[in-house]
């Protein structure tokens, strides 16, 4: 009896330091969701409406068994649209769904997860809140499972909505979409857990991470060029080859899914290991220290510092895309061809000229609306320096808040208007024709992304506290660029967004009044937001 009391102990003993490293996580979930109440619902609704608003454009656009069968054989000899998209499986509306938005919602899963588990775990520890919450009864442990927590809870009310909106198209099909999107975005949440623990800072964290997908999303299309079944190697290095490969309405494969819960549950193993084995604030990955004089003299310069490893990889993104996108671009109007419904979509887009114009105008304005996210990142990196302390010492130097805050809005705008120029030089480069044309369609985008800046800002000045919905208005845009001309969105609801004002460029005509008056609004917003933050108390 006393060997099985002695035996028993210590068991009891783990279990007894187990539950309390995981203390408070309740508590911690509930205050993630309410800090997240604007957030996670404004990505969940974004990404749940793109993919249920996909059956009736796709019926729109091939309305016939037979034109939806050309689609697939026209897909199977077309690389460069099976690197953008991937490849068809199955001819029916749910299979084609899946087909047209599978990879980019798994995608947007897997940003809305990283973005979650960083700003829970290692932004809480760089601004020294992490530090008080761990002084009260809180686990150690708590901290990272409330944050996995709050991921799987979007993850699986995006799963849900996919779900029941898509359950008409085959109940099936559906389940495996709406698990098969849930489950790449807590891969890619665990993954950026680990990544938390690796680094000391929550800007390398999230820049690491996502440039994890950023190869994934590479090696996928690699692989799909190569092949028209998904069976390439490099698409099943590929997390986002996973997604494609579960085949959802088309013969699900289930054993898939085991395969993404497997590798999510191997990398939540390795984060809680991490966790358990380093200090608070402290990370696995020595960081580097930087120069106290010399180059960072100025605001400007420490403002440079901060933001040129975002510059340098939406710079390298943009490129890329461009390179993608022209030489997609002979393929894409083939693939047209004389569907009408899909050539007034285009038209929509990018402008009543050739088609050829019109789909170069079309993929230009989506680099344009992709370019609204990097400013409003850039821009709310204010934000993140007045919240978390660290400008306060900056400004109780010999320097202004006006000074300080231009350092960083010169790289906001001024580096929307490199990635935009560089993807011009990577689409005239991939294309290999109207060098100058296609370079001016991606600088006239630089009036509507500026806008979208300076709301940015205005919010920054006026509501710090709200100054995250920044988000919520460049995704507003986005999903009206992207979704709103494919489901016939009235013009006077597209014109809500700057973009609906801009020249469609090639093919079109010139019109500077637009631009000059956005450029009018830009600037206009931008002081507004400026006068704001010089007036206002600093929020910590």
């Amino acid at each position: 009896m006393t060997a099985t009391a002695d035996t028993a102990a210590p068991a009891h003993a783990a279990r007894s330091t187990g539950s309390r490293q995981l203390t408070g996580t309740g508590t911690l979930l509930r205050f993630a969701l309410r800090r997240d109440r604007a957030l996670i619902p404004v990505w969940v609704a974004v990404n749940a409406l793109m993919v249920l608003s996909m059956p009736g454009t796709i019926k729109g656009l091939y309305g016939t068994a037979a034109e939806r069968a050309d689609l697939m054989r026209q897909m199977e000899t077309n690389a460069s649209l099976r690197a953008l998209v991937g490849p068809v499986f199955d001819d029916s509306l749910g299979a084609l769904t899946a087909w047209r938005v599978g990879l980019y919602a798994g995608a947007l899963a897997a940003v809305m997860s990283l973005l979650i588990v960083v700003r829970h775990t290692r932004d809480e520890e760089e601004s020294g809140r992490q530090e008080v919450v761990a002084s009260g009864m809180v686990g150690r442990r708590a901290s990272l499972t409330a944050a996995l927590l709050a991921a799987a809870v979007a993850n699986a009310v995006l799963a849900l909505l996919v779900f029941v909106g898509l359950a008409g198209q085959g109940a099936a099909g559906a389940l495996a979409l709406g698990l098969g999107m849930a489950g790449t975005g807590m891969l890619f949440a665990t993954m950026a857990a680990i990544v938390a623990q690796l680094t000391e800072s929550a800007r390398l964290a999230r820049g690491l991470t996502a440039a994890v997908l950023g190869g994934a999303f590479v090696l996928r299309a690699a692989g799909d060029s190569a092949t028209d079944d998904g069976s390439s190697v490099l698409t099943w290095v590929s997390p986002l080859g996973w997604l494609e490969n579960l085949r959802a309405f088309a013969g699900e494969r289930w054993w898939v899914l085991l395969l993404i819960a497997g590798a999510t549950v191997a990398q939540g193993a390795v984060a809680y290991a991490l966790a358990g084995r380093r200090d608070l604030g402290m990370s696995f990955l020595p960081t580097r220290p930087g120069p106290a004089a010399g180059r960072l003299r100025t605001a400007g310069a420490l403002a440079w510092r901060l933001q040129r490893g975002g510059v340098l990889g939406w710079s390298i993104g943009f490129f890329l895309a461009g390179v993608v996108y022209g030489g997609m671009t002979e393929g894409a109007a083939d693939l047209v061809g004389d569907n009408e419904q899909a050539r007034e979509i285009i038209e929509r887009m990018g402008g009543q000229a050739g088609l050829t114009d019109a789909f170069v105008s079309a993929m230009i304005g989506m680099l344009g609306l992709i370019a609204a996210l990097y400013v409003v990142a850039s821009v709310l990196r204010l934000s993140g320096e007045e919240t978390s302390g660290r400008a306060e010492p900056v400004l109780a130097g010999a320097v202004g808040r006006l000074r300080w805050a231009a350092g960083h809005l010169v790289i906001a705008f001024g580096g929307a208007a490199l990635i935009m120029l560089l993807a011009g030089l990577g689409f005239a480069a991939g294309y290999g024709q109207d060098f100058g044309a296609i370079l001016g369609a991606c600088l006239v985008q630089l009036p509507a992304v500026w806008v979208i800046g300076g709301a940015a800002v205005l919010l920054h000045g006026l509501l710090p506290r709200a100054a995250v919905a920044g988000w919520a208005v460049a995704g507003a845009v986005l999903l009206l660029g992207w979704v709103g001309p494919a489901l016939d969105v009235p013009q006077s609801v597209l014109d809500v967004s700057p973009y609906g004002h801009l020249p469609k460029l090639p093919g079109g005509e010139m019109d500077w009044s637009p631009v000059l008056v956005l450029l009018v609004i830009a600037v206009a917003l931008v002081g507004a937001g400026l006068a704001g933050l010089r007036r206002r108390d600093l929020t910590t």
